[in-house]
């Protein structure tokens, strides 16, 4: 049996890509915001995602803690938004204050996908630099009123959501037999000059 410790990427991109993908079902105007939204954004989307932040810092992963946690809170906090004024705790987040709530996740989102560039699969890339497109988009529908603008975002918004599950499922299955099943773009890791010496 194996002493290494499991990746909970996969765990982390599954829960943020299949909540992503149901809520954006909805800004594309096929479902109303049920809930089937509200519950995986808590379970799936929120809880999840935390858990396997909690594993990256186990592992030592900086990225992956920051990220998973981060969206995994995110989710957490929308189910709050939706939910909280019906409840009686608190008043309901105007257009405005929502989309500068959105705006916010989608600078810290922008900074994350500079992160990815650094040696991070091409995969991941196209998933940070979706979602900060996407973030962005629902910010526009919200300042503007627009509804093309969130249909628009909702089409991006399912992209992005596949896009995480595809690198799941990718890094899964190719963990699994032990090659590339699926292409991820992984980039090379240049070894650092001092490591270099020391192999001489």
């Amino acid at each position: 049996m194996s002493t290494n410790p499991a990746n909970p990427a996969p765990l982390g991109l599954m829960a943020f890509g299949m909540t992503t993908i149901l809520l954006n079902l909805h800004n594309i105007g096929l479902f109303p915001l049920s809930t089937v939204i509200l519950a995986m954004g808590i379970f799936y989307g929120g809880i999840a995602q935390v858990i396997a932040g909690i594993m990256e810092y186990k592992n030592g992963n900086t990225f992956g803690t920051t990220a998973f946690t981060s969206y995994g809170m995110f989710w957490l906090s929308l189910v709050g938004l939706i939910l909280m004024p019906s409840m009686g705790l608190g008043e309901a987040t105007s257009a405005y204050f929502l989309a500068s709530y959105l705006t916010i996740w989608g600078i810290f989102t922008g900074l994350m996908f500079i992160a990815t560039l650094a040696r991070y699969p091409v995969a991941k890339q196209v998933v940070f630099g979706s979602l900060t497109v996407l973030f962005f988009l629902l910010a526009a529908g919200d300042f503007t009123g627009n509804s093309t603008i969130g249909h628009i975002a909702g089409i991006v918004g399912l992209f992005c959501g596949s896009s995480a599950v595809y690198l799941a499922m990718a890094t899964v299955i190719n963990h699994e037999f032990g090659r590339t099943v699926l292409p991820i773009g992984e980039k090379k890791v240049v070894a650092s000059v001092e490591e270099l010496k020391a192999a001489a």
